[in-house]
């Protein structure tokens, strides 16, 4: 029997296509039992070579905050696997312990704990170890922070009424907090924290997070201890603001539009997806597709643009909190990728 070369169209396309529908997507798993194509002689297997031939990233935009890609050739598992790990399994630096000497404003204790522990710090964690809690803290494993404000009038002027995160110092030498009366600190520095981050101060990473509001004659004086950690723990270890994808949006026309109905598909898009060429129109930017579903459920328009989605293409953004370069969390979700398969290979071998 003659053995075709490729898929039927039919089943390509549900193969590699979500349809969009008036209500709901359809076709939208991946297909990866090798032998969903076996009546068409057609070998669905994971083939490496394949992979290694499709498999794309090209990056579109790219600075200090944010890195968006389009990865292609990747089955949906994959791409997820990326961002899961962008959240909660890339290690940051964050403010766990505060030690509060006096805290006269109108902010509780734990409220005020909670708030210091969500500000970024900007250092770098490939530099530290994780803490061991049945040891002292190091300067290899803990970063100091004082925050020492108290407001005051002068003149007509209120001084410190805001407390910013510019105003948390950084003790390079440890902790000038003791938990008795002896002289035995908080943290057992044996050098200056200097050496370990290569003369490079540790600060918040924005200056301008209002921590607290103060009336005269009130004042905060504490302590920050900053420990190693993941955002599997604690939100506020999660390197990043968000880390998302969707996928590459298909716009296609099924009959030529021209004339009034052009025009009327063309405004009817809040996306701005179509345009008017020779008097044709045309789905010139597919890409900015929300699947709104507008011209879909346009009783004057039925039938006319069929929507899609590409499976194996998918539009990356990483959104740093300014504590790793967004390029840096991406490589690093690679490798701790790349470990975890290394780990699983010895589990099964």
């Amino acid at each position: 029997p003659d053995v075709p070369k490729v898929l039927p169209e039919h089943l390509q396309s549900t193969r590699t296509r979500v349809f969009v529908g008036k209500d709901a997507p359809d076709h939208t798993a991946s297909v990866t039992y090798s032998g969903a194509y076996r009546s068409v002689h057609e070998d669905n297997s994971l083939n490496f070579d394949d992979f290694k031939r499709n498999f794309k990233v090209d990056v579109k935009k790219l600075n200090d905050e944010v890195l968006e890609f389009d990865m292609s050739g990747i089955d949906a598992s994959i791409a997820n696997t990326f961002r899961r790990i962008l959240i909660a399994e890339v290690p940051t630096m964050a403010i766990e312990h505060v030690f509060i000497a006096n805290n006269t404003s109108i902010i509780q204790d734990e409220v005020l704990s909670h708030r210091l522990g969500l500000i970024p710090i900007k250092a770098d964690p490939e530099l530290f170890t994780e803490r061991n809690a049945e040891e002292q803290p190091s300067q290899k494993d803990t970063i100091v922070f004082e925050l020492d404000v108290k407001c005051y009038r002068e003149n007509d002027r209120i001084v410190n009424e805001t407390v910013l995160s510019s105003q948390l110092k950084w003790l390079p030498k440890g902790s000038a907090f003791s938990p008795d009366e002896s002289d035995t600190k908080f943290t057992a520095f044996t050098g200056s924290q200097l050496d370990v981050t290569n003369q490079v101060p540790i600060t918040p990473v924005n200056e301008d997070i209002i921590i607290a509001k103060l009336r005269p004659g009130q004042c905060i004086h504490l302590e920050a201890h900053c420990v190693k950690g993941i955002g599997a723990t604690h939100a506020k270890w999660s390197p990043v603001a968000t880390a998302f994808y969707r996928l590459l949006p298909e716009v296609l026309l099924t009959k030529p539009v021209k004339g009034s109905e052009a025009e009327s598909l063309k405004k009817l898009c809040p996306k701005d997806v179509f345009d008017i060429e020779d008097g044709n129109l045309i789905a010139a930017r597919p890409r900015d597709c929300s699947m709104c579903r507008e011209c879909l459920n346009a009783p004057d328009h039925e039938g006319t643009v069929d929507i899609r989605r590409i499976k194996d293409h998918f539009l990356f953004s990483i959104e740093s909190t300014g504590q790793i370069p967004p390029h840096k969390l991406f490589t690093k979700a690679v490798r701790i990728l790349k470990e975890k398969c290394s780990k699983t290979k010895q589990y099964i071998g």
